[in-house]
């Protein structure tokens, strides 16, 4: 079992985008969530392996749950 704490950076590697601080900014910048009602995995800019991965990521507790709380909370600001 990996228990390794997950980054913001092997998040968004994870998510097949870039992942240097700059980029990673830039991309919170660019897609702000107006409504907390909507989930995460919903956003319109997730592909389908994207939006399947933070879904259960979240729904299934998993490792990678924290730092994926934290891309909701950014992206929510």
């Amino acid at each position: 079992m990996d228990t390794s704490t997950h980054t913001f950076s092997a998040l968004f590697e994870q998510l097949g985008l870039a992942s240097d601080t700059d980029s990673i900014e830039k991309f919170i910048r660019t897609h702000q969530l107006t409504s907390d009602e909507l989930p995460l995995h919903e956003a319109s800019f997730w592909n389908n392996a994207q939006a399947s991965f933070l879904r259960e990521a979240i729904g299934s507790d998993s490792d990678w749950a924290e730092v994926v709380d934290e891309l909701n909370a950014s992206l929510h600001a």
